[in-house]
């Protein structure tokens, strides 16, 4: 009977253990993440010899002259290439979010022939690595003479931001009951407010969700603005980040310094709706 009644105990104890060692993973792949900002933020408070000379230490003397030297610079082009990028992320969010909500729901609502052959159409764009084509798209870029502008990184961006946006919004609008656009049919409602008034707003959720995505994903693309943006007045967050990098040296505290600043933006906007992504994603998921 004793044997009997430590069996609970026992298996209170093992649980106990493997909780502990469980967190105890996930706290070190956390710190493993957030270690690399942190050295990041107190290296760049640092000399540059100073650095050298000790790359994992704490500054002794820290200082605000690399943040000072990049702003105040206009060598660095840094505040020109922010604006480059907050304007050819804006449009292009606009655009995804636009164009993906509108496609979306013609594939969710309306039945033609060619529906399932442009919903695979739409959906192979997911499966094409988008780099496989860097070489075309320069070269047609070229011939169009539409390389080197101020819009050019919009339409790759766009392009390539539909397939994903298309593919959740087309989900989520299958969750929405018919019947809801009948009734507003009824009383009188034209399609065009019907879209944009009651199923627009309905769709806000995983809409949220496509727009910080793509954020991601247009702020922090180089390939393509470095392929076809050559002016250094055109340039975006990525390409200004390489000019700290020398032929035979690099100054790693002022690069680090950059990084966190052109980085802060989209930090704050991630912990602002980190979790609007999650509650997007998981209601598509499971609606879809």
């Amino acid at each position: 009977m004793a044997k009997n009644k430590n069996v609970p105990a026992a298996h209170k104890v093992r649980r106990g253990v493997l909780g502990f060692f469980m967190n105890a993973i996930l706290w070190i792949f956390s710190l493993s993440c957030i270690f690399p900002i942190v050295w990041m933020f107190y290296s760049s408070l640092k000399e540059k010899r100073v650095f050298n000379a000790d790359i994992i230490g704490l500054p002794k003397d820290p200082t605000l002259y690399n943040y000072i030297r990049i702003l105040t610079n206009p060598d660095y082009h840094l505040a020109q290439s922010m604006w480059n990028s907050v304007r050819t992320t804006g449009i292009s969010i606009v655009l995804i979010v636009v164009f993906s909500f509108i496609v979306g729901y013609i594939l969710s609502r309306v039945r033609f022939k060619l529906n399932r052959v442009l919903y695979v159409m739409f959906l192979m764009g997911m499966l094409i690595p988008i780099h496989s084509l860097l070489v075309p798209i320069y070269v047609v870029f070229l011939r169009c003479g539409i390389s080197n502008k101020w819009f050019t990184l919009i339409l790759p961006y766009v392009s390539f931001g539909l397939p994903m946006g298309i593919f959740l919004v087309e989900g989520y609008v299958k969750t929405i009951p018919v019947s809801l656009e009948e009734a507003a049919s009824i009383d009188g409602s034209s399609f065009s407010y019907t879209l944009w008034h009651i199923i627009f707003p309905i769709c806000r959720p995983i809409l949220v969700t496509v727009a910080i995505i793509q954020v991601f994903s247009c702020w922090n693309e180089f390939s393509f603005a470095l392929v076809l943006i050559r002016d250094s007045a055109l340039q975006t967050v990525p390409l200004a980040l390489t000019q700290f990098k020398g032929q035979f040296a690099s100054d790693y505290p002022k690069q680090m310094a950059a990084m966190l600043i052109t980085m802060s933006p989209i930090i704050v906007l991630y912990f602002a709706f980190s979790k609007q992504i999650i509650k997007g994603m998981v209601a598509g998921a499971v609606k879809g």
